[in-house]
């Protein structure tokens, strides 16, 4: 085994320049979403490097949701590598959409430069360098010649950065990912190198909507401002439930650590008549926030919802004029790997015979497609490794390192070794 290990090792070191190149070259496609642009090109870019790999590929567009269109069409590509030997199958799975670029870089967003160790540009960490490592990581075993047994799946998905309902999910739903058929996923997001993600947060995304009176903005005494209203159930809702939140803390390891509280943040308010390009001398009669919770594994969905309409029934009784409608815009459970799992404990060889330390097992703060993994594909062995720095995600001027990337291929490639090994 200690012979495979150097093998394995020597492979991935004789590949640095191209697991690079192959992240550059992800990058330099704007897939971003939303719209979700160029989502067929980095689908069939991934493939063929999937098929020179030694795998069979398959595209799969996820028909029949309102995000695929002919415009942007939502394309999954999956490859599959069998061995002649049995044994478990390994799917490790990176999003290719990222978020559009926003301002303040300083290169070029698309332009997956390489400089001074380390790839620049939009999704370089958040996560198509995770993708270059996922495969190169498998196709490492294959060059090195070691045997193994079971089976290596790797898929680049859409969406995630919407919630993934066009790409993990859509896998799950149709058995492509599936307990009984699949035994361990990997999602190489940029947690750090050395450390394992091992779940997520609960996630309450939802609108008030407040009504109130139109009437003219010279004589606005003769109207209800629903601005007004709003406002002033922002403020209750700030002191009766955010306050409170600052004083609740779970035992899930979340990075970083101010994240291991539950918190609120509003995420939109649109007032007036935002319908209409120019604003109209008039008292606005809708006003619309977005609230985003996140919540705790201590805590529930019922509960945390029934927080919010405590808030809004002692505001209506005190307050015959407010008109507030709730309503529920995503809501993700939160989700947790067993301590146990057996790919825990490969990952945590992995990394110590990599970088010389035992890993960091943590929480995001945010959550990614483990949760579709774990919700809708019912995979309980499910975590997250790969290469980046976690506060890189939607950065300007977002950057993957070199040697981090190259270090989190050595590390799934060993991990693959481990889990594939075939039955004595």
């Amino acid at each position: 085994m200690s012979t495979a290990v150097e093998r394995v090792l020597r492979r991935v070191e004789e590949a640095r320049e191209e697991i690079v190149q192959f992240a550059a070259q992800l990058v330099r496609i704007p897939t971003v979403n939303p719209p979700g642009e160029h989502y067929r090109e980095c689908a069939e870019t991934i493939g063929r490097q999937l098929v020179a790999c030694g795998f069979e590929v398959e595209l799969i567009e996820t028909t029949g949701r309102p995000e695929h269109t002919a415009q942007y069409p939502r394309v999954n590509v999956v490859g599959t590598r069998r061995s002649s030997e049995p044994g478990p199958t390994v799917h490790l799975n990176g999003h290719f959409d990222v978020v559009p670029a926003g301002g303040g870089w300083s290169l070029e967003p698309f332009g997956g430069e390489i400089r001074d160790g380390r790839l620049y540009g939009r999704g370089s960490a958040d996560m198509k360098g995770g993708i270059a490592a996922a495969l190169f990581a498998a196709e490492a075993l294959r060059r090195a010649g070691v045997s193994t047994g079971g089976t290596i799946e790797i898929s680049g998905t859409v969406d995630e950065e919407s919630g993934g309902f066009a790409g993990v999910a859509h896998l799950a739903e149709i058995g492509r990912i599936a307990a009984g058929r699949t035994d361990y996923v990997i999602i190489p997001e940029p947690l750090d190198p050395d450390r394992i993600c091992v779940g997520h947060r609960g996630v309450w995304w939802h609108r008030l909507t407040v009504r109130g009176k139109m009437a003219h903005g010279s004589m606005p005494f003769l109207g209800v401002n629903a601005i007004d209203k709003a406002a002033a159930l922002l403020e209750r809702i700030r002191r009766e439930i955010d306050e409170g939140l600052q004083r609740t803390r779970t035992s899930m390891p979340i990075e970083p650590p101010e994240a291991r509280r539950a918190t609120l943040n509003v995420n939109a308010i649109r007032g007036g008549q935002f319908d209409q390009a120019l604003q109209t001398p008039c008292v606005a009669d809708r006003c619309e926030i977005v609230l985003d919770r996140r919540f705790l594994p201590e805590e529930t969905l019922d509960e945390v919802r029934a927080q919010v309409q405590a808030v809004l029934a002692a505001a209506r009784a005190g307050d015959p004029d407010l008109d507030v409608e709730l309503e529920d815009l995503l809501v993700v459970e939160p989700v947790r790997t067993p301590s146990d799992s057996p790919l825990i404990a490969a990952l945590d060889r992995s990394v110590r015979e990599v970088l010389g330390r035992p890993a960091e097992c943590i929480a995001s703060p945010g959550t990614y497609d483990h949760k579709h993994v774990a919700r809708i594909a019912g995979i309980e062995h499910c975590v997250a490794y790969g290469p980046g720095r976690l506060v890189q995600a939607h950065q300007a001027d977002e950057w993957c390192g070199v040697q981090d990337l190259v270090d989190a291929t050595k590390v799934l490639a060993l991990t693959l070794l481990e889990l594939l090994q075939p039955p004595p």
